[in-house]
This record gives C-alpha cells, sequence and structure tokens, in this order.
C-alpha cells in the first residue's frame, strides 16, 4: 500500500494522473512602438483577448499590465499544447495585424514556464 501511495504521488506531482495535464503559464513581454499610447494599445490588446485568446481551447485566463513604455501579459493555458495551439492561430484574429502594428516585434519575447504543485 505504502508503495502505491508513493507512485500515485510520484504521478500527481507529473501531471499524469487521470489524464490531467500541466497548467503552463505564458509571459510575453514587448514594447510599444512610438507614438502608440497604453490608452490605445490596451483597446486592441482587451480585442485580441476577447475575440481570440479567450475563446482558444485550453485558455484559463489572461492579465495585462504596463510599465512606461514596456506591455507585459500573463496567460494561463490548460497546457503548452493550447498555449502553441493559440499562438498557431494567432495571425488569424481579427485584430492581430493591428495589435503588432502598435508594438516593436524586435522587442517582444514570450516564455511559458510549467506551474508547480506544492
Amino acid at each position: 500500500m505504502k508503495l502505491l501511495l508513493s507512485i500515485l504521488f510520484l504521478l500527481s506531482m507529473s501531471g499524469v494522473v487521470m489524464g490531467q495535464e500541466k497548467h503552463v503559464v505564458e509571459v510575453v513581454t514587448m514594447n510599444l512602438k512610438d507614438g502608440v499610447s497604453a490608452e490605445t494599445f490596451a483597446k486592441v490588446d482587451k480585442a485580441i483577448e476577447d475575440q481570440h485568446v479567450s475563446k482558444q481551447p485550453g485558455f484559463i485566463s489572461r492579465e495585462a499590465a504596463i510599465n512606461g513604455r514596456q506591455w507585459l501579459v500573463i496567460v494561463h493555458w490548460k497546457s503548452a499544447e493550447a498555449a502553441q495551439a493559440s499562438m498557431d492561430s494567432f495571425a488569424t484574429a481579427p485584430a492581430a495585424s493591428q495589435f503588432m502594428g502598435m508594438i516593436d516585434a524586435s522587442t517582444m519575447k514570450m516564455t511559458r514556464y510549467d506551474i508547480v504543485k506544492r
């Protein structure tokens, strides 16, 4: 019995018990282009969230923040695959071209992290 409990504990830590996937946090930073106000970009960013990101399978939540000209987006996903699928389909989002036109793409950085279960 002790061995079974140990195995179940190890499996739960790896995120595979009962088909459970590891949740992922996606962190994206980017700078706004010169002349783009935070207020104007916030509307486009919200449109991306409402029209595309939040409708993707595996989406959990999304928040955005700004520090000067740097924009931060944090998205929680049910899996790395769900996060990647959303990124792969991003270009087809109605507000994607407007979003990309307002940021300095050379400053965009995206990193994904696995949620640590404690």
